[in-house]
């Protein structure tokens, strides 16, 4: 496949308004400012997006519009995932995929199938679009783990699987991945955290949360790693080690849309049953931005 995702992918958030409706004026405004602050391409209805909180018909009003606004300037990336494979496939075959250059699907949550099961999910997924597939492995939300053997023999079978966001956490599983890859299959980061050290390793980029805000910084940091400037990569690192962990403190994307209300580029709004970081979380926030 043509597409790289290599470099920096920015989950998007949905901004909201005070009564819970999607902020289309605000979402605007956050595409322009990543785009314009340097990432590689947009994901939209990902987990920061607070996907699971969304109406079906509010999902591909949020991804057209997205589409639309980034007017063919960067690939889009849209969310894709669930853990009752059927009905995945079927809402897949449902969307309009015009201008999406990828889907970004996560493991099946929840369930916690086997191996086995994880790769038939996945084959089902790959069987019902020919769309470049970004695999999406995060423990900590799915309660299972794509193992290395189970994401190649996929990459192996699907030529349009090209990648996988890897948010397991385990370096060694890491370093698995880079060592088996097949030559098409990317490898991206899914810790803003650990982007330094997982291009050190081999991986290819980062679907980031922290590149909601953090925009210049944090791609500038991720393209001097790729580009072997360590250096540098490591500087900025450190410079925003502390800001993303705060990011995190209570909950994704609590952290982030309390740093873009302080940006005015949208308002803190969440939709339950997730609510907005605690005073003293904000307080440190706003003396971490004095910061930058």
């Amino acid at each position: 496949m043509s597409i790289s995702f290599r470099g920096t992918g920015v989950a998007l958030v949905t901004p909201f308004n005070a009564d819970l409706s999607v902020d289309y004026v605000s979402l605007s405004k956050l595409v322009d400012h990543v785009i314009d602050n340097g990432v590689n391409y947009l994901v939209a209805l990902g987990t920061t997006a607070e996907t699971p909180t969304l109406n079906n018909d509010e999902k591909k009003k949020v991804l057209a519009h997205i589409v639309k606004h980034n007017a063919g300037r960067v690939p889009v990336v849209c969310g894709m995932g669930g853990n009752n494979t059927a009905e995945l496939v079927e809402q897949i075959k449902s969307y309009d995929f015009t201008g999406v250059s990828g889907l970004l699907s996560v493991s099946p949550y929840y369930n916690k199938p086997t191996q086995e099961g994880i790769y038939q999910h996945f084959k089902a997924v790959a069987q019902a679009t020919k769309l470049p597939i970004i695999l999406y492995n995060v423990p900590g939300r799915t309660a299972g783990n794509i193992l290395p053997a189970t994401a190649v023999r996929l990459a192996n079978e699907f030529s349009h699987i090209v990648a996988i966001k890897e948010a397991s956490g385990n370096m060694v599983q890491f370093m698995d991945y880079v060592q088996a890859a097949p030559a098409h299959f990317q490898l991206l980061s899914g810790d803003d955290n650990l982007v330094l050290p997982q291009i050190a390793v081999g991986f290819h980029g980062v679907i980031s949360v922290a590149a909601n805000c953090f925009t210049k910084d944090f791609t500038n940091m991720v393209n001097a790693a790729l580009n072997g400037d360590f250096a540098t990569s490591k500087q900025m690192h450190y410079k925003l080690l502390k800001g993303i962990d705060l990011l995190f403190a209570e909950g994704n994307p609590g952290g982030v849309k309390c740093v873009l209300k302080e940006m005015n580029i949208c308002g803190d709004t969440l939709r339950l049953p997730l609510v907005n970081v605690s005073e003293n979380t904000k307080t440190n926030i706003q003396d971490f931005m004095k910061t930058l």
